[in-house]
C-alpha cells in the first residue's frame, strides 16, 4: 500500500508548522551551541557573575532574533499587527510590562552595574540571608543556608537595604560576654586576649578587639571581637564560643546570671533565703 504524502505536504496548514517546526529545532541548536562555544572561550579570570551575564545575553538575543526569523518565514508580521491593532492588546502588555517586568529589568540593570554582589556572596535582604544564587533578567535567585530557593524581584532588591556578609577576604566576629562585678576586669581582659590569641583561625592582625561596653543588670558587659577569613566563620563562632567557657570556669570567674535580692531599706542587708525540708508525717 503506498502513502501520498504529497497531499498533506502541499497543504499551506501543514507546510507552515513543518516550516515551524524545522526553524525552532535549528535555531534551538544554533542557540546552545553558540552559548556554549562562548562560555567555553570567556577568559578564565572572569567572574562568574560575569560570564553569566555575557552567556545570558547571547541566549536571549538567539531566542529574540529566532522569533524574528519566525514571524518572517510564516509571513505572520501583517496578521500579528493587525490582531493586536484591534484588540488593543499592546497598550494592555506595554501597560502592565511597564509596572512589573520592565521595571525588574532596568533594575537589574542597576544591580549589575553596581557590583554590590556577585555569585556565590552570602547576602541579607531584609530578613533573608543566603548564598547567590543566580542573578536573571527578572530577579535573583537566594540558595538559603536550609537548602530552599528564594527568588526576589530586582525591584524589590534595588529599592532593599543589602548586606554583603563575604564581600571581603577577612571579616570581624562580635561576642557578647558578661562577667560579675567582683571580677578583675584585667584578668578578664587578659583571659580573653589569651584566647583569641591561642585560637588557630584568629589573625593576629587585625588584632582582636576588646571592649567594655556597660554595666548591666547582672555584670559587666564586655565585647570581644575576632577578626578571621571569611570562609571559617562558623569553625570559629563554635571554637570561640566554648574556649571563652572553658577558660572562664579554669580562672574562676564567674559569667553571671539574672537574679533578685530583697532589701527592707536602704542600709539593711539582703534577707537570707532558706530552704527546709519538710518531713511527711504518718
Amino acid at each position: 500500500m503506498n502513502l501520498d504524502l504529497s497531499k498533506y505536504i502541499s497543504n499551506p496548514i501543514i507546510e507552515k508548522i513543518v516550516i515551524a517546526l524545522i526553524i525552532l529545532i535549528v535555531g534551538f541548536i544554533i542557540i546552545h551551541a553558540l552559548t556554549f562555544i562562548v562560555k567555553k572561550f570567556l577568559p578564565q579570570k572572569w567572574s562568574r557573575q560575569r560570564k553569566m551575564i555575557v552567556t545570558r545575553f547571547v541566549e536571549y538575543s538567539g531566542y529574540i532574533f529566532l522569533f524574528f526569523i519566525l514571524i518572517s518565514a510564516l509571513n505572520l508580521s501583517d496578521k500579528l499587527t493587525t490582531i493586536f491593532g484591534a484588540a488593543g492588546v499592546i497598550g494592555i502588555i506595554i501597560g502592565f510590562a511597564s509596572q512589573t517586568s520592565i521595571g525588574n529589568i532596568i533594575s537589574g540593570f542597576f544591580l549589575v552595574s553596581e557590583k554590590s554582589f556577585e555569585l556565590g556572596d552570602v547576602i541579607k535582604i531584609g530578613d533573608k540571608s543566603g548564598v547567590v544564587y543566580s542573578i536573571d533578567l527578572l530577579s535573583i535567585k537566594i540558595k538559603t543556608f536550609d537548602n530552599l530557593l528564594l527568588r526576589i524581584p530586582n525591584q524589590t532588591v534595588i529599592s532593599s537595604e543589602v548586606t554583603n556578609v563575604t564581600r571581603f577576604p577577612i571579616r570581624r566576629l562580635d561576642f557578647n560576654v558578661s562577667v560579675a562585678y567582683k571580677e578583675d576586669l584585667r584578668k578578664v581582659k587578659t583571659v580573653l586576649e589569651q584566647v583569641a590569641k591561642n585560637n588557630p583561625l584568629s589573625l593576629d592582625e587585625p588584632e582582636p578587639l576588646i571592649v567594655f561596653k556597660d554595666f548591666g543588670d547582672s555584670g559587666i558587659n564586655i565585647l570581644l571581637g575576632i577578626w578571621f577569613e571569611k570562609a571559617n566563620y562558623l569553625a570559629v563562632k563554635n571554637s570561640i564560643f566554648q574556649e571563652i567557657k572553658e577558660a572562664f570556669d579554669a580562672e574562676g570567674i564567674e559569667i553571671p546570671f539574672p537574679h533578685l535580692s530583697l532589701y527592707t531599706g536602704e542600709a539593711t542587708k539582703p534577707f537570707p533565703l532558706v530552704v527546709e525540708e519538710i518531713k511527711k508525717t504518718k
